[in-house]
């Protein structure tokens, strides 16, 4: 297993947050702007986390069907690197963010059975980076950070033009196993670190990034 795997822990709350993916060595940390979210941060809480970020940590915003009014609340206050897109913004959306904010942007696309495969060679068009995660059930109130696999013999040798990460239920008991499967060279985790929703636990982050990058 490639010892540079790149470890994205998403929906940071707290100071220790930060400090615990830097000790672990992990390479993106997210913060998440939907209120809905057991994770969200107000711009406030995402600026003071964002601004203790090392150089060697990029930081991710995580958006859901954004405006404008909120995208440029957050861009003038929140020093981010990359924009993560996880609604149902169209690739035409994509391609008009990045353009007016000049940062990557990464399209997450849920994944359920082979006829959502499509979608990720259409967003690798116009997308820098693409977040291949479980699809969230018709109920659920999050599109992403629920807790849930897909079935990873759907993308199993499967490339797309442009980097992609692996998303979806991973946790440090199983994502050497996901990495092995798929080739996955970059993995995104949220609850599977948690010790509530909302509240990452330290030796779980520990953990998750020493077996992904084993």
């Amino acid at each position: 297993m490639p010892a540079d795997t790149r470890v994205k822990i998403c929906g940071l709350t707290r100071p220790q947050d930060v400090e615990a993916l830097v000790a672990a060595k992990a390479a993106y940390g997210g913060l998440v702007f939907f209120p809905k979210s057991p994770r969200a941060v107000s711009i406030e809480q995402a600026r003071a986390l964002a601004v203790a970020f090392p150089p060697e940590l990029a930081s991710v915003g995580l958006f859901v069907d954004p405006d404008d009014a909120l995208l440029e609340a957050v861009m003038a206050e929140v020093p981010l690197s990359i924009l993560q897109l996880h609604g149902k913004e169209t690739p035409e959306r994509v391609s008009e963010l990045r353009a007016r904010y000049g940062l990557p942007v990464m399209k997450a696309v849920g994944v359920a059975s082979a006829e959502d495969l499509p979608a990720l060679a259409d967003y690798g068009r116009v997308a820098d980076m693409l977040l291949v995660d479980a699809k969230a059930p018709k109920d659920a109130v999050l599109p992403g950070g629920n807790g849930l696999a897909f079935d990873w013999r759907l993308i199993a040798g499967r490339r797309w033009p442009v980097p992609w990460m692996l998303a979806g239920g991973l946790t440090p008991e199983n994502v050497r196993d996901a990495i092995a499967l798929t080739g996955a060279r970059q993995v995104d985790v949220s609850s599977g670190v948690e010790s509530a929703p909302g509240v990452k636990d330290a030796d779980a982050i520990a953990r998750f990034v020493a077996a992904a990058t084993a």
